[in-house]
Order: C-alpha cells, then sequence, then structure tokens
C-alpha cells in the first residue's frame, strides 16, 4: 500500500498497478485532466507536476514529469497539480494570473506544465534571476513559440514581493500530515499481476535482489518507465529504490566523492560542480530540470546507454563502482562495466551501490563537450571527456572518455598513448587527433552522421587545447546565452 497527499487530501492505495504512471493516476483514477500528455518520454513538459516533501521545517518543491513517474514514487510524499493551485476562495494562484496578464498561453496545451514549473520556481526561489528561469522553464517546450511573454511573466512573479498562498497558509497542517505516513519501513504495491517492493535500506535492497533477480531497479524511472509509454511493455516486477536513504547520501573528504547510486542528478549537483566545474556546465544541460531531479547518476550507469552523459565523464574522471550483491561487495573501475550494447559486468542479482569519484590532483585539466542539436533538454550525439594531467609542458596523465561514438561509452585509448610522455603542443595534439580518428566506428543515426561524430570527436581534442591555452576567443556556445 503506498499513502500520499494528494494536494492536502490524503490518499491510500493498495491495489494499483505499479505500472501506472502519476499522468494516467489522475486522468483515469481522480479526474484531473489538466495535467495533458504529450510526448509520454519526459521531453515536452505538458506533463509537469510538482511533489514535496519535508526538507527541516519546510516543504521542499520539485517538479517531475509524470508521464515518467510510477506511482510508488509518490510514497510519503504531497502531489500538487495545476487544479490544487487556485486559492480556496476560487482566485487564481499569483502564478497563474501572470500568465494571464502577461498573455503567456496560446493553444492552452502545454500551459499547465509551464505553470508547474513557475509554481516550484516561485517557491524554491522567490527571486529568480533570468538565469533561474531559463532552467526552470527548460524543460517545457511551448509548440506555439510564445516563449517571451512566459519568461516574462516568470520574470515579473520574481520582482513582486513574495505573496502568500494556500501552500505557505496550510504548511504545517500539509507537514504533520506528511509526518502520519510511514516511511521509514518496506512497502509493497501490488495489482494488475505486477509487483513493486519499496525498501528503505541498502541491506534490505540486497536481500530482494537476490530473493528477485528478475526484478527491474527502479530508480528515477527517466529511463524505464519509456518501456511502458513507449514500448507498451509490462513490468512484472520492480524494486523502487528510491527510499533506500543510505544510497541516497553524499560523503566528501579530502580525496574523493563517494556519492550514492540512488542520489538524484539535482542533489548531486553542488558536490560535483564544485569540485568540477566543468561538469556543473554539463549537468545544466542534463536532459531537463524535471529530469535532473527524478534520475540518478547510478540510474545513467545503470541504464549503459552508449549515449549517456555521465559514464564517459566519469571514465575521465577514474571513478569506480561500488556493486553488491546480497553481502557480497566488489569495487569496479567504471570503464570494465560495459562489455556490450545494453550489456553489464552486473551479475544476476547485483547491483550499483555506490559511485566513487577521486577529487582532482595538482596539474590535473578537465573538460567535458556536449554536442546536441538543442542546447537544453536533448540527448548528446556526442559527449567527449577529456583529463590531462600536464607537468612542466609534457602529459603525463591522459584519461579521455566518449558517449555516441560506440555501443558503448569508451576511452580513446589510442589518442590517449598518442598524448602521453609527448610535449603538450600543436604538433602533439594535431597527432593525438588522428589517434583519435582510429579509436572509434561511430555510426550514423537521426542525431548525428558518422562522418559528423568522428570529426567532431577529434575536432573536440583541439577545443580542449585551445582552451587550455587560455586563449582570448571564447569557444563555448553556452557562454553566448
Amino acid at each position: 500500500m503506498i499513502q500520499f497527499l494528494l494536494n492536502r487530501e490524503m490518499r491510500e492505495e493498495q491495489d494499483l498497478s505499479p505500472n501506472m504512471t502519476v499522468l494516467n493516476y489522475l486522468r483515469t483514477r481522480v479526474g484531473k485532466t489538466g495535467t495533458k500528455e504529450g510526448c509520454a518520454s519526459g521531453d515536452c513538459g505538458a506533463c509537469t507536476v510538482v511533489l514535496g516533501e519535508r526538507e527541516g521545517e519546510h516543504i521542499r518543491y520539485q517538479t517531475v514529469n509524470a508521464c515518467l513517474t510510477f506511482v510508488s514514487a509518490l510514497h510519503g510524499k504531497q502531489l500538487i497539480t495545476v487544479e490544487d493551485l487556485k486559492s480556496k476562495d476560487g482566485s487564481l494562484h499569483p502564478v497563474q494570473q501572470a500568465m494571464v496578464d502577461f498573455h503567456g498561453s496560446q493553444c492552452g496545451f502545454c500551459t499547465p506544465g509551464f505553470i508547474m514549473s513557475m509554481f516550484a520556481l516561485s517557491k524554491n526561489t522567490p527571486s529568480a534571476d533570468r538565469h533561474d528561469i531559463l532552467e526552470a522553464l527548460g524543460g517545457n517546450l511551448c509548440r506555439c513559440t510564445g516563449y517571451r511573454p512566459i519568461v516574462d511573466a516568470a520574470l515579473a512573479i520574481a520582482e513582486q514581493p513574495q505573496r502568500a498562498d494556500d501552500f505557505s497558509r496550510y504548511e504545517a497542517e500539509i507537514l504533520a500530515a506528511l509526518d502520519r505516513i510511514q516511511v521509514d519501513t518496506q512497502i509493497t504495491l501490488n495489482g494488475n499481476g505486477q509487483v513493486c517492493y519499496s525498501p528503505v535500506s541498502s541491506d534490505e535492497l540486497a536481500a530482494l535482489l537476490v530473493q528477485h533477480p528478475d526484478a527491474r531497479l527502479l530508480a528515477g524511472g527517466t529511463d524505464l518507465a519509456l518501456e511502458v509509454t513507449q514500448l507498451y511493455r509490462e513490468l512484472p516486477k520492480m524494486i523502487y529504490v528510491g527510499k533506500v536513504a543510505d544510497m541516497k547520501q553524499l560523503e566528501e573528504d579530502e580525496h574523493q566523492l563517494v556519492i550514492g547510486a540512488a542520489r538524484s542528478l539535482s542533489d548531486s549537483y553542488e558536490a560535483l560542480s564544485r569540485v568540477f566545474p566543468d561538469l556543473g556546465e554539463l549537468l545544466h544541460r542534463f536532459a531537463s530540470l524535471q529530469i535532473r531531479n527524478q534520475g540518478t547518476l547510478g540510474g545513467n550507469i545503470g541504464n549503459a546507454s552508449p549515449i549517456g552523459d555521465a559514464p564517459p565523464v566519469l571514465m575521465a574522471l577514474n571513478a569506480r563502482l561500488v556493486l553488491r550483491k546480497g553481502d557480497t561487495v566488489r569495487d569496479l573501475p567504471i570503464e570494465e562495466y560495459f562489455l556490450g550494447y545494453k550489456l553489464t559486468a552486473l551479475e544476476a542479482g547485483e547491483f550499483i551501490e555506490q559511485i566513487i569519484v577521486p577529487k582532482p590532483t595538482a596539474n590535473q585539466h578537465f573538460r567535458v563537450y556536449k554536442l546536441s542539436k538543442r542546447l537544453d533538454d536533448d540527448i548528446s550525439a556526442v559527449c567527449g571527456a577529456f583529463n590531462l594531467t600536464i607537468e612542466d609542458g609534457t602529459v603525463t596523465g591522459a584519461r579521455i572518455g566518449f558517449g555516441g561514438m560506440a555501443a558503448v561509452p569508451k576511452r580513446a585509448a589510442a589518442c590517449e598513448r598518442a598524448l602521453l610522455g609527448q610535449p603538450w603542443n600543436h604538433a602533439t595534439v594535431k597527432a593525438a587527433m588522428k589517434a583519435l580518428t582510429g579509436d572509434f566506428e561511430p555510426l550514423s543515426d537521426f542525431r548525428a552522421s558518422k562522418e559528423y561524430r568522428s570529426k567532431t570527436a577529434s575536432n573536440l581534442l583541439y577545443k580542449f587545447f585551445i582552451e587550455q591555452q587560455s586563449l582570448t576567443p571564447e569557444t563555448r556556445v553556452t557562454s553566448y546565452v
């Protein structure tokens, strides 16, 4: 059974398919049709809803894509939809009124999703600037090209003194209701012949996965849910890791970051961007805020996609995975995890428990570049990560990882060999660029041709060289946004 608040109404669901998305639950079970289905793949944001959770003495609001969120993720949380924003007296919420005042709604189909993203932004960052607004709205697509009035509406909200709404007025009541839901014990959701287990510790998870090695692990669901929404498959048995508290922690010492595999990308952002500023740049372009609020670093590795953004970066950073099966734990370099297309080194009943990322050392230079058709909310055509150690003008260490260039994320071994022990100069870089073209045999698809991938991958090394030389020309498109 799962328990959650639908706005301020306590809901208990026992006989409910774990394959049901929050979007379908809202539209078919409770008749809240304001939340729209657009792409059913987490791309357009028309289905955006907000989840509220206790954080200290207040509620933390996060946008998610309802089309990719399974109902099991609702346990212990508050679910807020566009219908819930108006006040008890029937007046519009300030973000709704701003959208009306600035004529931000055209055909209106995308409007509920934009409203929910603006609502969460107004609660979490009341004095948002333009950068905050563009990031918050980056996962919402408008088919009528009405972005200017929508952004103007968000700017107007940020410029106004924060006004009380029903969510602030009833916050104490909502927190008390959330506290009555038992979230520290394992729950099970059954329905339609399907089952989802929700353990609360890694020990419980390990025991469950040994008992049910055929179960699919569910973290943010931003990839797994596509099997249901796009391929119309049934997932008979899942284990949801979103309640495994010790796998959502991040520990840091002078040498490394240890990140729980179930920690969201949003929650990992502060530490990763502080230690690796260039990785922070990538995370801003990692899908959308809705996806980052749900998706996990462990999930981005675990699904073994050849175009996942995290694996090539972690390869360049010499990251290691802590894998667990029952009580047995092993440490594996991340490049040894990927064996073939969607094929990994995981044994039956084994899972990724932690990701260990060493901190940079002296003379280490790290850069990461993402090439995609859109700046935000898009999948990479090529993602290249470069981590070079340069001492007294000589390359003494080289780790270069690429995504989108092979059936698996992969290091550029020949390129690395061409750099190691060589002077860091134009001639060495040109030789390494030539070697890099032999490291991969990319495929052509709708994102890019094989020729484009091969050429741009080698050019990214030259881009790295230009940036490292601290020359005047600006090379990054993000610097012009």
